[in-house]
């Protein structure tokens, strides 16, 4: 035996409330149909006030979805204040849900959050090119390598070292293009 509620036993939030727009009320309350024709209008309006204009559809669908899915469908009295009830539960579910799992959202740098290889890996690599390069400069014939270093590691220019080994300036570029070609084909060889 079914027993009939009293239209105001619900909740405080199946009366009406002040920003609601006036809707007609369903000639067949108990259907859900006429139901979300006439409430689904201030259901949405209280919804977007409440969690915003680009949640608001989806959380209207889902009320809709829980009330076809609950038993006191057919029952309704005050199918507006049931529809009411219902939001304000997916409301207060929501919240419990983001103060649990509160979702923190950075924007994308995309010069520090680019992919990029492990710091360790950079280092080993950095270490075999290190060890390919010392030892093709320790492999170059005596005179390249004292040019080499003259300018890689003095920091002298091409005059300089013409000036201060007494060769010329073709035979300094010379000896550089030697010396880098050298390590080239080392550091390529040792990969």
């Amino acid at each position: 035996m079914s027993q009939q509620r009293h239209p105001f036993s619900v909740s405080s939030a199946c009366h009406a409330h002040p920003d609601d727009r006036p809707v007609a009320v369903p000639e067949n309350p108990s259907d859900l149909d006429d139901a979300f024709r006439a409430h689904g209008p201030s259901l949405f309006h209280f919804l977007r006030r409440k969690a915003g204009a680009e949640e608001a559809p989806d959380l209207v669908q889902e009320v809709f979805a829980r009330a076809a899915g609950s038993e006191q469908r057919h029952n309704l009295a005050n199918p507006g204040g049931f529809l009411r009830r219902i939001a304000q539960n997916l409301l207060i579910d929501r919240a419990r849900r983001q103060r649990r799992n509160p979702a923190l959202f950075f924007s994308f740098q995309e010069e520090s959050d680019a992919a990029s290889p492990p710091q360790q890996e950079w280092n080993m690599e950095a270490d075999d090119l290190l060890r390919l390069y010392e030892e093709a400069v320790d492999a170059m014939p005596p005179k390249t390598r004292r040019v080499f270093l003259m300018h890689r590691v003095d920091e002298l220019s091409y005059r300089e070292i013409h000036e201060c080994l007494g060769i010329s300036i073709a035979t300094v570029e010379y000896h550089m293009m030697k010396a880098l070609g050298f390590i080239a084909k080392v550091v390529d060889s040792g990969r």
